[in-house]
């Protein structure tokens, strides 16, 4: 199971990037549903466009969409080496340190904090009527 979503989760932004043949990606409706309620960025938001920005070859784009596109890809193909991996052996890897509560903390605090800061920077970038502009209620 964690083969498939970490390979969906590569190979989405792969498909998106292959099809979206106008090259306006930034113009398209979020599929995010808490952004298309709110018109707020959820802590997600933009990691497939982070993604088809790296697929593209455009760090500098993928760093704009969100900061964590990068290391989120690769450890993404990191983790379809390792489960394949443990398949393969029969033994468990690396399972003391992913799933460490340490580590989860500290990524959960890493996004939160990420998350606040952008979502400030977001209100101070944009009026109430763009915010409601990128939801569905406008």
């Amino acid at each position: 199971m964690g083969i498939a979503c970490a390979l969906c989760m590569l190979a989405v932004p792969c498909f998106i990037m292959l099809t979206n043949r106008d090259g306006h990606l930034e113009e398209k409706q979020s599929f995010c549903p808490f952004k298309m309620m709110t018109g707020m960025p959820c802590p997600g938001c933009g990691i497939t466009k982070s993604f088809v920005s790296i697929y593209e070859g455009n760090f500098e784009k993928s760093f704009h969409y969100h900061l964590f596109g990068i290391p989120i890809l690769l450890i993404s193909a990191c983790m379809v080496v390792i489960f394949a991996a443990e398949i393969a052996t029969q033994k468990e890897l690396f399972h003391n340190f992913l799933y460490s509560k340490k580590l989860a903390y500290a990524c959960g605090i890493t996004l939160a904090v990420y998350h606040i800061i952008r979502t400030i920077h977001f209100c101070m970038t944009h009026s109430l009527t763009q915010i409601l502009q990128e939801s569905i209620w406008m």
